[in-house]
């Protein structure tokens, strides 16, 4: 059974940081490419970024250049890193794995002074 559960997210004022983590598990994590989507108060889902199975990057746009995001395949850890955040980066951010679509129920990034 594909279980993905994200964390790390919380309130930070503009400019600051946060890391989020997605836990893995029921499936073959190393194997899989994976996804980081969003989705703001009152809009669609958004999609954020993907690594694929190499470690190959892409992201959105308007994340580019302050969002990364990395894997740890040991211990089936998926990551972004999100640094000068704006306020209209508030969203609930999930992970997902591509195949299959599945999601985690999301973690809550708050972006506020």
């Amino acid at each position: 059974q594909v279980q993905l559960v994200e964390s790390g997210g919380g309130l930070v004022q503009p400019g600051g940081s946060l890391r989020l983590s997605c836990a893995a598990s029921g499936f073959t994590f190393s194997s899989s490419s994976m996804s980081w989507y969003r989705q703001a108060p009152g809009k669609v889902l958004e999609w954020v970024s993907r690594i694929d199975w190499r470690g190959s990057r892409t992201y959105t746009n308007s994340v580019k250049g302050r969002f990364t995001i990395s894997r740890d395949n040991a211990k089936n850890q998926l990551y972004l890193q999100m640094n000068n955040l704006k306020p209209e980066d508030t969203a609930i951010y999930f992970c997902s794995r591509d195949s299959g679509g599945q999601r985690g129920q999301g973690t809550q990034v708050f972006v506020s002074p």
